[in-house]
């Protein structure tokens, strides 16, 4: 008997089809965690602050990995970090490894990890097929991270702080450019595949 939802294959599963999933899940998760020290060490100039390229390689590879590989790939992240590995944007300038994470930015990392196991649901439903549906699945994975972030920030600096002009608002502008730039792109790569499902 099929099952009621339908799961879609992902593009990483559509590009590197093997039988060998626990070797190709180590690889990939190890790529995936390169990209993320990259994406955390680029700073865009943006208005009204910098921009990292860092949500957007966690949320994109939720979506190419699937919901258990791409939040492994997160956790091999963080796990490297609090290891001391200077794999988050600002080290070994602001500290390393667990005390780095214990700090005001310790939320939004935890919150990559529940965004892109949630971006990776969505894809395994096809929502990473049509615009629309990616533009919804980017910005809830987006929510997440800033949920996750700001509930951090609020209860280690406290509450009588300006908490949402300090964790979200500088970031908005640039959160909505790197979210139009998914909505094009991961549609457009699975067209480019052949493989989108209508």
């Amino acid at each position: 008997m099929n099952n009621a939802v339908n799961i879609y294959p992902t593009m990483a599963a559509t590009l590197w089809p093997t039988s060998s999933n626990v070797l190709k899940g180590i690889i990939l998760a190890l790529f995936g965690s390169v990209l993320l020290t990259i994406s955390a060490k680029i700073h865009v100039p943006f208005y009204p602050v910098p921009m990292t390229m860092q949500t957007l390689v966690v949320l994109s590879l939720g979506m190419a990995l699937g919901s258990r590989l791409g939040a492994a790939t997160v956790l091999l992240y963080l796990a490297e970090g609090a290891m001391g590995l200077p794999v988050f944007s600002g080290t070994p300038e602001k500290g390393l490894g667990v005390a780095y994470m214990m700090g005001p930015t310790g939320g939004y990392l935890l919150g990559f990890v529940v965004a892109a196991w949630f971006t990776g649901f969505l894809a395994e439903r096809g929502w990473d097929r049509g615009f629309a549906s990616t533009a919804i699945a980017m910005v809830a994975g987006n929510a997440i991270i800033y949920t996750f972030g700001l509930l951090w920030l609020g209860s280690i600096l406290g509450w009588n702080k300006p908490i949402i002009e300090w964790g979200m608002t500088p970031f908005l502008l640039g959160d909505v450019t790197k979210i139009a730039m998914a909505v094009i792109l991961m549609p457009l790569a699975w067209k480019a595949l052949g493989k989108a499902k209508t």
